[in-house]
């Protein structure tokens, strides 16, 4: 296998892991993931399966195949997803050599040049931080593990937090907004926990001991 062949094949197990989530979670209106294909290998993409909720008729699902290489680099599995949000909505013409089928499936063969990708939505962010949070890269216990976590608005998202227990102890919940620099969020996170100036109580919230609120962090 070649260094090529290998980078495609890690994007595609990656866009595999965020599609899971809209198995059961739609990725637009009703619309679920209903399957997610490697292409064949002359072809460096993927294909993506949407149909309806436990939907299995192959005549009532539609794949769509969405290239991965762009420029130097790769398309991330959130470019995928944004893509399929377009191309699935609304009124797309596709040239007769871009519709073919597969498996009892349309396939749609998709030219993201001519398609505006749907905006990240805060579920997305949201999804995002919580996936980072649960699944960090390092093998080493995570300064602060993640047990629990709340929407409270559209733009407000409380983590509850396991950190140090001897300099914290019990749980501590951290009000985010989940759009922005994650990275820089995620790096910084363990030390913002026990920033006094930032912390105050809930009384509202028993599950508990401190509310650190880094909304504008």
């Amino acid at each position: 296998m070649t260094d090529e062949h290998e980078e495609i094949v890690e994007q595609q197990a990656d866009i595999t892991g965020l599609l899971l989530h809209h198995v059961y979670a739609p990725l637009l209106e009703d619309q679920h993931v209903r399957g997610v294909l490697p292409a064949p290998s002359t072809k460096d993409a993927v294909r993506v399966v949407l149909g309806d909720k436990g939907e299995y008729g192959t005549g009532r699902l539609t794949a769509y195949e969405i290239p991965l290489r762009v420029d130097d680099g790769l398309r991330t599995p959130h470019d995928v997803a944004a893509l399929l949000r377009t191309v699935h909505t609304g009124t797309h013409i596709y040239p007769r050599d871009k519709v073919s089928s597969v498996m009892g499936m349309t396939l749609f063969i998709v030219d993201p040049a001519t398609v505006d990708p749907a905006p990240f939505t805060n579920d997305d962010w949201a999804l995002t931080l919580l996936r980072c949070l649960t699944s960090p890269s390092t093998e080493e216990r995570p300064q602060a593990r993640l047990c629990g976590f709340l929407f409270l608005a559209p733009d407000r998202l409380r983590l509850y937090l396991d950190a140090n227990e001897e300099a914290l102890p019990g749980v501590t919940a951290a009000d985010v907004r989940p759009g922005g620099a994650l990275t820089a969020l995620l790096a910084a996170l363990p030390s913002l926990l026990d920033e006094q100036w930032l912390t105050t109580t809930d009384a509202d919230d028993p599950h508990c001991s401190r509310v650190v609120d880094l909304t504008d962090w």
